[in-house]
């Protein structure tokens, strides 16, 4: 059960209706129950890895604080974080490094055991693995105390709406709101419902028909121009922000309606005038996420280096965020070009501040819209390497960009509604980064504009949307 399913479409309301007619104390255990009702309908034969998950989870994290040894609490945290990360390790990795060695023997005439090997990734295990994670470091640290209830645990872990692609949620913010659910709001609903349909709109009407497009393309590159490819390389972004937007949307909304709030999980990002900026208003839980987990503890490891401390801690997290992203070179150098657009910008910093200042040149629009266009194509350049299934495909699309111009192919019917509906969305972006939301329909203080606005996404949904494919990008990492 995805969120563009219809059995979701089902679910959802039906699911609103029995947990504001169920009694408060049992609110917690009926979404845990939601929960696992909405993986089973997904991915049933991992259902047990992700009780295993939360079990192990809940368990050591209550040894993590029973016990007044460091050295045992030490010990509990990483065996923990060893079992919560062997499923993704062995699911993710396993089949690539054994069928990589199969073949590196084959060509040498050696003999290796083991047949190629393909698994299937469990949905969503990246990001229940990242929460649990978190939860067992936050206990560690005593940032959070263990929760002695192992549904409420469960629940956190498991919970519905975040569980296939995020927001990666901290413990701090979402096991208080479990135990203590709120009674039946009426504004909760409209802002929840608000959320979903901007979500839907990005995805279907905006996500899904680039992606007819983008397909097309990238399916078929050696049969394409370095214009073509051009083009849907400069979409590419597009898809992934009004897919994984959307999806985030949906999921923030979900629980909106419900009383319970979830972080945000982009902020307009492709308004950013810098990498680092971009950084952090692109899926921010992800981000925030490596760098309390990953980048913190390296940069204070790596310390006494001082500014290449900084720097190698900054590379490193990026490279493991590719790493993460999938198991191949691809996305190994998709990291490593963002440690290093990173690294240069740390590095110049304080020049380019100086700069700016002698010329006032942050108030000036012709220079903010520089900076954003700078800003876009450096991280559409890195995304090739992430759309590209290898990294010689990736140098071919390159190398076509830059060499082999021509008259573009274009689906003018398919592009024509997306980019209609993605110059609503950059409208939307603009006018909140730039205008203060006041030109917001949705968010307009006449109650017919908001009407209006509602009925009008609704039925671009209905008449634009496309329903052939109702999967999300981050369901494959």
């Amino acid at each position: 059960m995805i969120f563009t399913s219809l059995n979701f479409l089902l679910f959802f309301p039906a699911l609103i209706i029995l947990y504001y007619l169920t009694p408060k104390p049992w609110r917690a255990a009926l979404l845990f129950v939601a929960s696992i009702l909405f993986y089973l309908n997904i991915s049933p034969i991992y259902l047990i890895l992700l009780l295993s998950v939360c079990t192990s989870t809940y368990l050591f994290t209550l040894a993590i604080e029973k016990t007044p040894d460091e050295n045992k609490k030490q010990f509990y945290k990483i065996t923990n974080i060893v079992l919560i990360l062997l499923p993704l390790l062995f699911f993710k990795y396993f089949s690539v490094i054994n069928n990589g060695i199969l073949e590196t023997m084959s060509q040498k005439g050696l003999h290796w055991p083991l047949p190629e090997m393909k698994f299937l990734l469990p949905v969503g295990i990246s990001f229940y693995t990242f929460v649990a994670i978190g939860y067992t470091i936050d206990v560690y640290n005593e940032e959070v105390k263990a929760e002695k209830n192992f549904g409420i645990v469960a629940l956190f872990i498991s919970f519905f709406p975040l569980i296939l692609s995020g927001p990666i949620e901290r413990a701090g913010n979402m096991i208080p709101q479990f135990k203590k659910l709120p009674t039946l709001d009426f504004d909760n609903i409209a802002a929840g419902m608000q959320f979903m349909l901007w979500g839907y709109f990005m995805k279907l009407v905006v996500a899904d028909r680039l992606g007819v497009y983008i397909s097309m393309v990238f399916n078929s590159v050696p049969n394409h121009n370095g214009t073509t490819l051009f083009i849907a390389s400069g979409l590419y972004p597009m898809q992934i922000y009004t897919d994984l937007g959307g999806y985030s949307l949906i999921a923030i909304g979900t629980a909106k309606a419900m009383g319970i709030d979830v972080m945000q999980n982009f902020r307009r990002p492709f308004l950013a005038t810098s990498m680092a900026d971009l950084w952090r208003r692109w899926h921010i839980s992800l981000i925030t996420w490596m760098t309390d987990y990953i980048f913190t503890p390296l940069a204070f490891s790596f310390r006494r280096h001082k500014m290449r401390g900084t720097i190698i801690a900054l590379f490193l997290t990026f490279l493991i965020s590719g790493i993460w992203h999938g198991a191949n070179w691809t996305f190994v150098v998709w990291g490593a070009l963002q440690g290093i657009y990173l690294s240069i910008e740390t590095l110049t910093q304080k020049r380019k501040t100086v700069f700016e200042q002698r010329y006032n040149l942050k108030d000036k629009g012709w220079y903010i819209f520089l900076a954003i266009c700078v800003t876009y194509l450096l991280f559409t350049a890195s995304q090739i390497f992430g759309v590209a299934p290898d990294v010689e495909t990736a140098l071919i699309i390159f190398k076509k960009i830059f060499t082999q111009h021509g008259s573009p192919y274009l689906d003018f019917t398919t592009l024509f509604f997306a980019l209609l509906g993605l110059a609503v969305v950059l409208g939307k972006d603009i006018n909140e980064e730039f205008f203060d939301n006041r030109y917001g329909l949705l968010s307009s203080n006449y109650y017919w504009v908001r009407c209006s606005g509602y009925l009008l996404m609704l039925f671009c949904i209905i008449l634009f949307g496309v329903y052939s494919d109702g999967s999300f990008i981050y369901f494959q990492f």
